[in-house]
């Protein structure tokens, strides 16, 4: 057997897709199909804006980041924030190996990239964070 038919996600000992095994054996069984490219993939992440189909699915994407500013069109809407989400979700489950990407937002203040959305002043949101007695 090649190694090509071994790694190949479609198998039926695809252990990694096995949510009753344990964590530990799945990631084992993931990392010994994945390649080096695929490895490399997964440790990058992207800028939102050079985001295609064919890098998250092709180069196994691990991660994608809308950067300060960087969002799917101006005055978006929480739902076009998830279905554009979506849609890159659904590229990289459709990549050889299918591993989902973590998507990644620059939220310092609050999400002013989400129209309509609220915004807190820096400094409030550092002082929410320490009590008083």
């Amino acid at each position: 057997m090649s190694n090509t038919s071994r790694r190949n996600s479609a198998e039926p000992n695809c252990v990694y897709k096995n949510h009753n095994e344990p964590i530990e054996v799945r990631v084992q069984d993931l990392l010994s199909r994945m390649t080096l490219k695929e490895k490399a993939g997964q440790m990058t992440q992207i800028e939102r804006t050079v985001a295609t189909h064919s890098a998250i699915k092709d180069l196994s994407i691990g991660s994608i980041l809308s950067g300060g500013g960087s969002g799917p069109f101006d005055k978006a809407l929480p739902c076009d924030w998830a279905d554009m989400i979506d849609s890159y979700q659904n590229s990289a489950l459709q990549s050889r190996l299918g591993v989902p990407i973590i998507y990644a937002t620059d939220a310092v203040h609050g999400h002013n990239n989400v129209f309509g959305a609220t915004i807190f002043p820096h400094n409030i949101g550092l002082g929410a964070t320490r009590l008083v007695f």
